[in-house]
């Protein structure tokens, strides 16, 4: 893990790669308060919409990006990856989880607050990708149409550089023994992503670690996990679970983006 400043975190493995520039961005460096302090860059949240506006234009200023250049899509869990080819507006923007471009001066990019943000490039054909993987739409299939799609574009999925982002770890994310009958029921043979804990006997899922699985299927070799957990990092993190857990009425969103220069 590289750390820029404070406002931005990146993975070695694509910050060694000439001609693209990327950041997992934190909760730090924008002018929102409140429970969205401070680089809040959800317009789905409940924040000033002026403050969402500035967090984002800081945050594509930093990738070298115009604001109206950093796009985002509605995301709802789902396996549908979008092609970005020209900026988009918040009133354009596809419904998807995932966005893939092999247009120079886009940053696409992905809202987290639990899920796992991914970021990919294949450098020799210039093709990169954004994808927002909870556990429904990592069970769906979001990672392999984010490959599918770069593979569209001229990506091979065994030269793509895949890093996993600040997600809710396994120890932070107990689900039930509910979810994890469902879950086996659909995914069998995924126990080892199940972990009962010893004091309140609940499961508790990897899902960063189910994402990597995924992200093999899928063909990509190079996978570096930043290994961050948004729950317990309060002070850097923005964290849904977390939320929740604090009784507040709304939580802010970190945004992970990469660009071609």
């Amino acid at each position: 893990m590289v750390t820029q400043d404070k406002m931005m975190l990146q993975a070695a493995s694509l910050a060694g790669l000439d001609g693209v520039a990327h950041g997992f961005f934190t909760r730090l460096g924008g002018v929102s308060d409140g429970v969205y302090a401070s680089l809040n860059c959800g317009p789905g949240s409940r924040d000033a919409a002026e403050s969402v506006t500035e967090n984002r234009a800081r945050v594509a200023g930093l990738l070298g990006a115009g604001p109206d250049k950093l796009l985002t899509a509605f995301q709802k869990h789902t396996n549908k990856a979008a092609v970005a080819e020209k900026p988009w507006t918040r009133d354009t923007a596809p419904e998807a989880d995932a966005i893939v471009t092999a247009t120079p001066g886009l940053a696409i990019a992905v809202l987290t607050a639990d899920c796992t943000p991914v970021l990919f490039c294949d450098p020799k054909a210039r093709v990169i990708g954004a994808a927002h993987a909870g556990w429904r739409g990592a069970l769906a299939g979001i990672v392999e149409a984010a490959v599918e799609a770069m593979t569209g574009l001229g990506a091979k999925p065994e030269r793509i550089h895949a890093a996993i982002g600040p997600a809710i770890s396994q120890g932070a994310y107990e689900v039930g023994h509910d979810y994890m009958a469902q879950f086996l029921a659909e995914e069998p043979g995924s126990e080892a992503f199940f972990a009962i804990d010893e004091g309140s006997g609940e499961p508790h899922f990897d899902l960063p670690g189910y994402v990597a699985e995924r992200l093999a299927r899928a063909g990509v070799r190079e996978v570096l996990d930043l290994g961050l957990c948004t729950y317990y990092d309060e002070t850097r993190l923005f964290s849904y679970r977390r939320s929740q857990h604090h009784g507040e009425d709304d939580y802010g969103r970190q945004i992970s983006a990469i660009l071609l220069a």
